[in-house]
């Protein structure tokens, strides 16, 4: 069964390197991947491999200090 997609609203981010920043948070959270950060949407997508995956990216996003919500 393939991963559903999950789309975060991503607050804050301003150029490249803040979506770049998004990307990397994402990226390091084991269960999460195909990421990809929209800069002009200010949104993030991802397949997170459970739930609670989802709710721990929204935390460590916003910990990085852009606020995310789903």
């Amino acid at each position: 069964m393939a991963e559903p997609t999950t789309t975060l609203n991503v607050e804050n981010m301003s150029c490249g390197h803040c979506s770049g920043m998004v990307r990397r948070t994402l990226e390091e959270i084991e269960g999460i991947s195909n990421v990809s950060v929209d800069l002009e949407a200010k949104k993030a997508r991802f397949n997170a491999a459970s739930p609670d995956l989802v709710d721990q990216a929204v935390q460590l996003v916003t910990e990085a200090g852009y606020p995310a919500s789903k």
